[in-house]
């Protein structure tokens, strides 16, 4: 009997431990597909935008998404052969929402730095652009020097706040020896028109799409600038075969000249 019953203990410690193991990697397994993020298996992808960003990814007077960036990624979706959605989301979480796989880009004027290089992975970079900085056209401001004592603004988690903060010198002069920070470049926009700042420095790209719209004589771009940068389109760093062929696409399209129809289209007079 007692020997029954010590085989019996002996066996029923092996299945409890036996368990103990399956559920282990059970559970290791499918914390592991929760956390791996991929897009392969996907046939619609996400493209993240600020639909403020005018002309690369706004709203136009119907209320419908439109611009250079959204064209350009309709194009590159049917040399994928994949369905795109188009995301308005809250910029400053731009990489957040990438890595959390809510989004598969950032694609819409996103600026190439290498802060930004330690979070996602950049595709080849398709367009230029500079950090203006903007006032009003009767303004007394005409150089950098001019700011000292200034109320200067930018769109939040911009490259703009980049480009201005890699001269932390200059910052300090500023009255209150800070940016305001803005979460559109709109709104910078329509606080310098009302006075209440008294510049901008804001992507080049935008800037002179908006002011073409309200009256360029209305405003004043100053000869200096924050420096020149290159838009490209971020994706997931697992996403290397995604990266690739959206690479080539945007080669294919620079060769067959559909690149240049499409930059024409929205920056003709530019």
């Amino acid at each position: 009997m007692k020997k029954f019953v010590s085989k019996f203990i002996i066996l029923f410690t092996m299945l409890i431990l036996i368990s103990i193991v399956f559920l282990g990697c059970s559970k290791s397994d499918n914390s592991s597909k929760s956390t791996n993020i991929s897009t392969k298996e996907k046939s619609t992808l996400v493209m993240g935008l600020d639909d403020t960003f005018a002309p690369m990814g706004f709203r136009n007077e119907k209320g419908e998404l439109a611009g250079f960036d959204i064209d350009l990624a309709n194009e590159a979706a049917k040399r994928l052969d994949i369905a795109i959605k188009f995301q308005p989301i809250d910029w400053s979480m731009k990489e957040t929402e990438l890595n959390a796989g809510n989004i598969d880009f950032i694609w819409n004027g996103y600026t190439v730095t290498d802060e930004r290089k330690e979070k996602v992975a950049f595709s080849k970079p398709y367009l230029e652009n500079s950090q203006i900085i903007v006032t009003l056209a009767n303004s007394s401001i005409n150089t950098k020097k001019d700011l000292t004592g200034k109320v200067v603004s930018v769109q939040a988690e911009s490259s703009a706040v980049d480009a201005v903060k890699s001269d932390p010198n200059f910052i300090s002069t500023l009255k209150g020896g800070a940016l305001i920070e803005f979460s559109t470049n709109n709104e910078a926009f329509n606080d310098l028109e009302a006075g209440r700042t008294d510049a901008l420095v804001v992507d080049e790209v935008l800037a002179r799409y908006y002011m073409k719209q309200k009256g360029e004589q209305n405003y004043k771009v100053l000869k200096e600038n924050f420096g020149d940068e290159e838009y490209a389109v971020g994706l997931r760093k697992d996403d290397t075969q995604l990266l690739e062929k959206l690479n080539a696409a945007l080669d294919e399209m620079i060769k067959d000249g559909t690149y240049d129809k499409i930059y024409s289209k929205w920056f003709s007079e530019n």
